[in-house]
This record gives structure tokens, sequence and C-alpha cells, in this order.
């Protein structure tokens, strides 16, 4: 066994060698002079010695802070040696494979924002990155007019980094700066918006079926989206005849991979039945997409990149027009 210790606390780590007590001299801690394999016992404890020594010379250097049982733990499971770019470039590649393609944006943005404050380099460890290196990447973010709701995203997509390298053995968790710098400090809250219900009755009573198929159909999404408890774009794009369950609305959200289930106002059924035609279980209730093997709708903005769709959804207006109404359909129902 190897004893290490601090400040009175000490913890044990085995070597994994079997000495007899009567060849074991306790005054030097070391194999006696006639003890089987002497040299080769020996050699294995001073090297384990120098690991550890070096270990904590390391720590010292850049004034991290240890214990016993963290250097033990450290030694334990050993780290693999990843900075911080290249962890944050297999993060959005996995990400884009698994589709999660909302997750691989974030992860860019935030990569291409730890690029600019560190000069385009991120070629270091994670442990650098302390509470001081925080504060200083905060103090940037400001001095650049950065609001803090963009602040707490890039700093929960940092935090979210160091524990996925955590996980992975790219870091140490005795180095986790994030215990001590807070993320909740920033303010995220935003000015609630609502569209008044009176409103929302004007927009639903407009007579627009003789004027463009486009501008109608947008309303009817809209309000579609309002009837069903604010139902995201995407998943209404992905909406099946077979999620409608005895006028009720059955589908898994695909952010958050749950069960949704809404009632069907007449309203509700009313532009499913205007829109939709029934050939089967598998057909969407919605002509948004025009192909049933696709890939999944990633946001309003980038949805045309990944779907064959009817040509009014390309319009260029159409696009900040959905992402508005949505907008205000989330806030009501926040």
């Amino acid at each position: 066994m190897i004893r290490v210790a601090k400040n009175g606390k000490r913890k044990l780590k085995s070597l994994g060698i079997s000495v007899h007590p009567d060849n074991w001299d306790f005054q030097t801690n070391r194999p006696k002079p006639k003890c089987p394999n002497r040299e080769l016992i020996l050699k294995t404890i001073l090297e384990k010695e120098a690991e550890y020594q070096k270990e904590i010379l390391e720590l010292i250097s850049m004034q991290k802070e240890y214990t016993a049982e963290s250097l033990v733990a450290s030694k334990t499971n050993q780290i693999t040696a990843k900075s911080v770019g290249g962890f944050f470039e297999e993060l959005i590649k996995q990400f884009t494979k698994a589709n999660r393609l909302g997750y691989a944006r974030s992860f860019r943005y935030t990569s291409n924002s730890l690029k600019r404050f560190c000069g385009n380099n991120l070629d270091f460890p994670f442990h650098d990155i302390d509470v001081g290196w925080l504060s200083k990447y905060e103090q940037w973010l400001k001095s650049n007019n950065c609001s803090e709701v963009t602040i707490a995203i890039l700093f929960r997509t940092v935090r979210s980094a160091y524990n996925k390298a955590i996980i992975a053995k790219c870091a140490l968790k005795s180095s986790y700066p994030f215990t001590e710098y807070k993320v909740s400090k920033f303010d995220t809250s935003t000015q609630k918006r609502a569209i008044p219900k009176e409103a929302i009755k004007k927009i639903m009573s407009v007579d627009l079926s003789k004027g463009k198929f486009n501008v109608q159909f947008s309303r009817d999404i809209f309000i579609f989206s309002y009837l069903c408890g604010g139902v995201n774009f995407t998943d209404i794009a992905n909406l099946k005849y077979s999620n409608v369950i005895n006028n009720k609305l059955s589908y898994i959200r695909q952010k958050t991979k749950k069960k949704i289930n809404t009632p069907l106002s007449d309203e509700a059924l009313q532009i499913i039945s205007r829109y939709g035609k029934v050939l089967g279980n598998d057909d969407y209730i919605l002509p948004i997409s025009a192909s049933k093997n696709r890939r999944g709708i990633v946001g309003v903005s980038a949805h045309c990149q990944y779907l064959s769709v009817f040509p009014f959804l390309q319009f260029c207006f159409l696009v900040p027009l959905i992402q508005f109404l949505f907008s205000l359909i989330k806030c009501r129902f926040l």
C-alpha cells in the first residue's frame, strides 16, 4: 500500500504487491534485504512515489488545490489529454451524427465565441478554465454588448461541455469551477408578451378563403398551435393521422421526447379536415412536407434546408411571420 497524506487526512492506495510481514521493514517502509524480488518491489514503490510527487508539484505550480483523496482519485482514473477545442469539435460531430442539430449549432456558436475570446486558440486543457478565467470571459462578453440572456446561454454550454469532459475522463472533477462560479446569477428573465384573446378571435374570424393560399395556411397553422396548447411548429409538421385518437392529439415532442396529450377543439378539427386527406395512419395531417422519408425539422428559420416542402413555405416573408407568431404563442403558454 502507498499512503498519501495532507492536512492530517490520509488515503491508502494498493500497489497490487503482497509482501510477508517477516520480509518488511516497518521502520523504513521498505522490503528487507533478504525479501524475495526485493529490487522489483522497490522499483515499483519508487516509481509510484515519483508519480504522486510529480502530480503534487504540477498542482502546486498551477496553484490548484487538492486533497489526499482527490490526488489518489486522479491517479486511479487516468485523464485522457484533450484540448477544449478538440473536445468541442467531438461533441459537435456527435450531435450532428445523432441528428441533434439544435445542440450542434449551440455548441458551434459557443466554440466560435470562445475562439474569439482566446485569439482563435482553444488548444488548452479544461483545468485552465477556472473561476478567474470565467470571470474574464464574462467581462469580455459584456464589453462586446452581449445581453445577460446570451451570456447565460454561452456559460451553460461551457458548463455542459465541462461536465461531459469529466464523464469522458478528459477533465478532473476536482478542477470543476462551476461549483463556485454560478451561472444562475445571470438575469434571463424576459418581458412577457401575449396576444389578447380578443385579437386571437379577430385573427380566427378573418375570411382568407379568397386570398392567397399561403396567407390562409400560415394563419391556420398559427391558430392550430394556439388551440392545441402552443404545440411547436416542428411537431405540427410531424403530426400524422395516427396521432389523432378520439378527437385528442397524442404525440411525442421532438425536443423533449415527452408524450403530449391535448384535446382537439372543433376549430382545430376543422383545420385538419380543411387540408388533410385521409389515406392512412402514416399520412401527415397538414401539407407541410411533401416527403415521408425526410430528416426532422430543426427550426423554422432553417427547415427548408432539410425538407422537401411546398413552394409557399419557401417565400422569404413567410418564415419571419411564422417565427413571430410562434414566439407569441410560446409566451402565451409560459
